[in-house]
């Protein structure tokens, strides 16, 4: 049976898929622009690598990726192959000794935008990986990518069986999990965060299922000063929360 491919759209995701994995990209469709310098660049990478260009209009673009938004550029790529249950538990004990862990547990997020932004936000705080369930999570998608802006490549992804079960191994390695949560009684700027540590975000609207709330080590809340807004887009949170762990590291 033929290898199913999927699309990867936008300059920054397509240029991260050649860069990282460039044995994924299998032929690269454009509305060609002489005037865009970081399309060229990415024709002529795949031209190097001996792999097809096809330049076609806006309409065909769109027909084919099924994605209107594009950038005037998509890759058709073999998927990208994420980590499971022992691949983590082995990236984890394999992290470098100076290296003091910093993982996002995303809990349920489905939403592509969301997920997109949470992995572009984790690579540029510097978090080692992103681990989600393998159910109820959002799957990769041209729009994760496209949002991810490069980092669905670069940004280590483990979907686990069992979030819970994943997170008590993690505890056994050292990891101490943060939890976010309305019901906390002191806020993610109380909280130490100088050692290895998990953000744990839950999902649009619902936030963390209860038993991933239990295997928290601790919960904390972001402080909301408005009088409309109480709660903040899980992507927004998790932004946040992960500066603030970089902002303690580096303080």
């Amino acid at each position: 049976m033929a290898q199913q491919l999927s699309w990867v759209l936008g300059h920054h995701a397509v240029n991260a898929v050649i860069a990282v994995n460039p044995e994924r990209a299998v032929a690269l469709w454009v509305t060609i622009n002489s005037n865009n310098s970081a399309q060229q660049s990415v024709v002529e990478q795949m031209r190097q690598l001996g792999l097809p260009v096809h330049a076609v209009d806006k309409r065909e673009l769109a027909r084919r990726c099924g994605v209107e938004q594009n950038q005037g550029i998509a890759l058709e790529a073999k998927p990208k192959q994420d980590g499971g249950d022992k691949e983590l538990e082995t990236f984890i004990k394999k992290l470098d000794d100076k290296k003091i862990p910093l993982l996002l547990i995303l809990d349920q997020v489905q939403d592509p935008h969301n997920f997109g932004a949470c992995l572009r936000t984790a690579d540029a705080a510097g978090a080692d990986a992103v681990i989600v369930a393998k159910d109820n999570a959002s799957p990769m998608t041209p729009v994760v990518q496209k949002v991810a802006s490069g980092a669905a490549e670069t940004m280590p992804i483990f979907r686990v069986t069992n979030l819970a079960r994943s997170m008590e191994k993690l505890q056994k390695l050292g990891i101490w999990m943060i939890g976010t949560s309305d019901k906390a009684k002191h806020s993610i700027y109380q909280e130490d965060l100088s050692g290895a540590v998990a953000i744990v975000m839950g999902a649009e609207g619902r936030g963390m299922r209860s038993l991933t709330e239990k295997k928290c080590d601790s919960l904390v809340s972001i402080p909301m000063a408005g009088s409309v807004v109480s709660s903040l887009n899980v992507s927004v949170a998790t932004g946040v929360c992960l500066y603030e762990v970089v902002r303690q590291r580096v303080g």
